[in-house]
């Protein structure tokens, strides 16, 4: 069974309660039936219900819950948690109401639905940018308290591979921090291995990567790595972690012995973190296209509870697969 296979499979065993805000797009339309049909998740459907439903045109929808802002009777409610939630950073309680009852994208309205606790997760993206997905969940769900940021990471399955496990792995920070600081890489690392253990179900092997193995080379962006390493294992020793290694020290075990001998994640490694944003994107796609590899992501890890961003080249069909992982993470909290 593949990834994704297994993913709807957990998603089904304990459906969970997904928001999927952008029902102004065709695609999340598409997807809903699709994921109500295979019984991967329950949905709440933001828009008017007989819109909806003619906008879908045939499409099964009738499983779904539809909320409407403007005639929902807890609307209220979430106006004034938003406000007291924003009131010390300088929202007014008239603030809260244009984002709730007037914002026609629904972000900030289905994320409060996930906080307050009525949905277990988001999904979002076909439409809105990252930062506008991402902005609702920091200011309100916030991160996690074992982390101090929120990072995207993409599970890459790579045909025909030796290397990782079965070839699967981890790219991570893919996705949303251009250059982290050491004390980031850190804790990217770390949400990167529990992510690992919590969609694979296998030990997270950590690789801190660098064009460096081991005190090769000498500057800056090694040290940078250095630290990170050192901190992520005093935060979480229990974590099969070590770096820095350049990539093919990290994954093929020949390499791995040579370049740096009797080492546990020399050649082993499953999940591997990026020096920065740059390196990581790159070589998701690299490995996407060359090795005709499935992507999926950019997941989110560090947040209090799961929200997806996706995203806007999407297909329906990869709408489906997020919201599963999405259930799972709901399922399975790190």
């Amino acid at each position: 069974m593949g990834f994704i296979e297994s993913i709807k499979a957990r998603a089904k065993s304990n459906q969970k309660t997904i928001v999927l805000p952008e029902t102004y797009d065709m695609r999340t339309l598409t997807a809903a039936s699709k994921i109500l049909s295979e019984g991967i998740a329950n949905l709440i459907l933001i828009g008017n219900k007989e819109e909806l439903i003619k906008k879908a045109d045939g499409m099964d929808l009738s499983k779904a819950t539809f909320i409407e802002p403007s005639s929902y009777e807890k609307s209220e409610e979430l106006v004034n948690m938003l406000f007291e939630l924003r009131k010390a950073k300088g929202m007014t309680l008239e603030d809260a109401k244009k984002l709730i009852y007037e914002n026609d994208r629904y972000l900030y309205f289905g994320i409060m639905l996930v906080k307050s606790g009525i949905a277990d997760g988001m999904v979002a993206g076909a439409v809105n940018s990252t930062p506008d997905v991402i902005r609702p969940c920091a200011q309100i769900i916030k991160t996690k308290p074992d982390s101090k940021l929120i990072s995207a990471f993409f599970v890459m399955c790579v045909p025909n591979c030796e290397y990782g496990h079965d070839g699967t792995f981890i790219f991570t920070d893919s996705g949303m921090n251009p250059n982290p600081t050491s004390e980031e890489l850190a804790y990217i690392a770390i949400d990167g291995a529990k992510s690992y253990k919590q969609l694979i179900e296998v030990e997270p092997v950590v690789a801190m990567l660098s064009h460096s193995t081991m005190g090769s080379a000498k500057n800056d962006d090694v040290a940078k790595v250095v630290s990170a390493t050192k901190l992520a294992k005093e935060l979480s020793s229990d974590i099969m972690l070590d770096g820095e290694f350049q990539l093919d020290a990290a994954i093929i075990p020949a390499i791995g012995e040579s370049k740096a001998p009797g080492n546990p994640v020399a050649g082993k490694a499953n999940v591997l973190v990026f020096p920065d944003l740059d390196a990581g994107n790159i070589a998701y796609k690299l490995v996407e296209r060359f090795a005709h590899a499935e992507a999926y992501g950019p997941i989110t890890t560090g947040i209090a509870k799961p929200v997806n961003d996706l995203s806007r080249g999407c297909t329906a069909d990869d709408i489906v697969g997020v919201v599963a992982i999405t259930s799972v993470q709901a399922n399975n909290p790190i």
